[in-house]
């Protein structure tokens, strides 16, 4: 079994409950984890004010904006917004069964990284739930690109991540990231990573009605002439890249399960993380799902969780 994979899969051992603002709408939220039995994977409850409920599971089939951030839902009424650093904490600290509920259309940024959410969950404590946990294991390359950015998925013995940047900003430049991804390796180098923006974007953001929770609070902001409006300064000497890692951890996650195998890409973004995830579980041969430790297809399972993830895919015969 590749290093630092577990075997069974987790819950939280309690609920947390967590109050902030949304980062687009600007208004208060509130988001609880729950704990959840085994194979019932991670799920979004948006709690409506009619006191009816929409129920997102957080797989790559209910993704549908990813323009500014990552949705799940297709429908402003019934979406839940901007999961991917909520997503990018569950996943690092090898969570596979939660209810995530939450009271408005999109989570709340707290401070533009996964670190409050991180700390949440260790406060409610991790379980072994006995059931053994299935990963997607990566067989073969699969690669997509998209103008002048590019991502692709390869066969490894272990979770990576590598990830450059590129932007046309002397404070940022050409950046870039690479790792195995643990908890540990999440929780010192990823986590307090924060979002960041350009204060020439702002204003076109606000009429359009999108960014209006951003605050210093929760964003590195970037002024027109190229320095660093927070008066804190950065958290890492190359956070931006940091936090483009940070999302695609979050965005990943929605592959269902945890996966074996590494994740490369260059001047990705949320857009191009969902395109190659999609790619990925679109083709039978690229990739297989196993249980751990290491057992090879898992053929019930394997064609029951395809079957849930990526509809109108047939099952494939062994």
């Amino acid at each position: 079994m590749a290093i630092g994979l577990l075997s069974f899969q987790t819950t939280i051992a309690q609920p947390v409950t967590l109050k902030g603002i949304g980062v687009h709408s600007g208004q208060p939220v509130t988001m609880s984890f729950l704990p959840s039995e085994a194979d019932s994977g991670i799920v979004f409850q948006r709690q409506h004010k009619d006191g009816t409920v929409t129920e997102l599971k957080a797989v790559s089939s209910q993704v549908g904006n990813t323009d500014l951030s990552t949705v799940l839902g297709f429908s402003p009424a019934h979406w839940v917004a901007t999961v991917e650093h909520v997503m990018a904490a569950i996943y690092s600290l090898g969570l596979d069964n939660l209810t995530v509920e939450v009271d408005g259309p999109e989570t709340p940024v707290m401070d533009g990284s996964s670190a409050v959410y991180i700390d949440a969950i260790e406060q409610a404590g991790i379980v072994n739930l006995g059931v053994k946990r299935r990963y997607i294991r990566v067989l073969k390359p699969v690669r997509i690109e998209h103008g002048a950015s590019w991502a692709e998925f390869r066969p490894y013995d272990g979770t990576r991540f590598a990830v450059e940047i590129d932007f046309d900003c002397p404070l940022i430049g050409r950046q870039s990231w690479e790792g195995d991804l643990t908890p540990e390796t999440f929780k010192t180098e990823l986590s307090r990573a924060r979002t960041f923006g350009f204060m020439r974007d702002v204003e076109r953001l606000w009429a359009a009605g999108l960014a209006l929770g951003s605050s210093l609070e929760n964003s590195v902001v970037i002024s027109d002439n190229d320095t660093v409006v927070n008066v804190e300064g950065l958290r890492y000497v190359d956070e931006f890249v940091r936090h483009k890692t940070l999302d695609a951890v979050g965005d990943l996650a929605l592959a269902g399960a945890q996966f074996i195998g590494s994740y490369r890409s260059y001047r990705g973004g949320h857009k191009v993380n969902a395109m190659a995830l999609k790619a990925l579980l679109s083709d039978p041969m690229a990739y297989e799902v196993v249980e751990a430790p290491g057992a090879r297809k898992a053929q019930a399972r394997a064609r029951e969780f395809v079957a849930v993830n990526v509809p109108g895919f047939a099952p494939w015969s062994a």
